[in-house]
This record gives structure tokens, sequence and C-alpha cells, in this order.
């Protein structure tokens, strides 16, 4: 904002920052805006705190869904182009790591509350168009609940689509 940017976000966002002026733009669940030559849809996500995931088209169609921090997402997309996603742990490896003692039972109820597993990643990917799309983004992967190769190869295969860790 000191550099002259405008940012968005939630009003429960600046309000934690602390942050007003013109430079803060507020943005609501469902209701859409224009950023240069981009359309934004701000959507809820399922999180331990309001959070919001992005549906953004371009005046080329290209449409680009990015979620992170959340457990789930309640929306089905059509046409979509690209997806950038959170794909957190995986039930089996969070288990194991609880049963070993390496990931507290408290810490456990709170990642399956809040996250995204590659489980319900893959059943929410299944549940969507993904005719067109070009590639998808595995984002906000645990150090110790995830395996980056497997995942990978566990989206690929069920979508058939370029799949990158990020």
């Amino acid at each position: 904002m000191r550099a002259g940017i405008d940012c968005y976000m939630s009003r429960g966002t600046a309000e934690a920052l602390g942050l007003s002026g013109h430079r803060v733009n507020e943005i609501s669940p469902k209701k859409q805006f224009q950023l240069g030559t981009f359309t934004v849809l701000p959507f809820e996500l399922n999180h331990d705190v309001f959070n919001l995931g992005f549906l953004l088209a371009n005046q080329e169609g290209e449409k680009l869904l990015y979620a992170s921090d959340t457990s789930y997402i309640r929306y089905r997309f059509h046409g979509l182009t690209h997806i950038m996603i959170e794909t957190n742990y995986s039930l089996d490896i969070l288990r194991t790591n609880v049963a070993n003692g390496s990931v507290e039972p408290v810490l456990k109820n709170r990642i399956l509350k809040s996250h995204f597993s590659l489980e319900n990643v893959k059943k929410f990917l299944l549940a969507n168009d993904l005719s067109r799309v070009q590639e998808i983004w595995l984002l906000h992967l645990s150090e110790q609940n995830s395996c980056e190769k497997r995942f990978k190869e566990e989206v690929q295969k069920i979508t058939g689509k370029p799949t990158y860790i990020a």
C-alpha cells in the first residue's frame, strides 16, 4: 500500500491487520469485481477462520481456480483452464504420524477440520469439469503429512492433466 498498490481483502482481514484507506478494497464472497483485465469472483472456503478462494477469468476465456486453507469446496466449476489447490495431507500419512507420536491428536483434529486432504482433493477434481484444464498446481503440502511424488502421481493419474507442486 505504501508503494501505491491497491490491496484486495475481506473486511475481517483489513480489521485484523488494522488497515484502512483508499488502497484497501474490501471484497466479499460471491461479489464479482474487475481487476485489470481479470474478472474475479471470491467464494467462501471452509477453514478455522473466514477465508476466501478465487475464480479468475480473463478476456481470452481462461479461468483459474485458486483455493488454499480449506477442508473442502462446496462449489463446482465449469470451463476451468488452470487449478491451484491446497493438497495438505493424506489421511493415511496423518494417521501414521499420530500413531507414532510425531503429530499430536489435537493438531490432527485441527488439520482434519481446516485443510484439504489428497483424498478430498481428488473427489473435488473429479466432480468438476476438467475438459479445458491445462495444468493443476498442488499447494500448501504439509511437510510431514504429505508426499510430493505420490500426490503428483495420483492427481495426474485420475485427471490426465499435467500436475505440479508449488
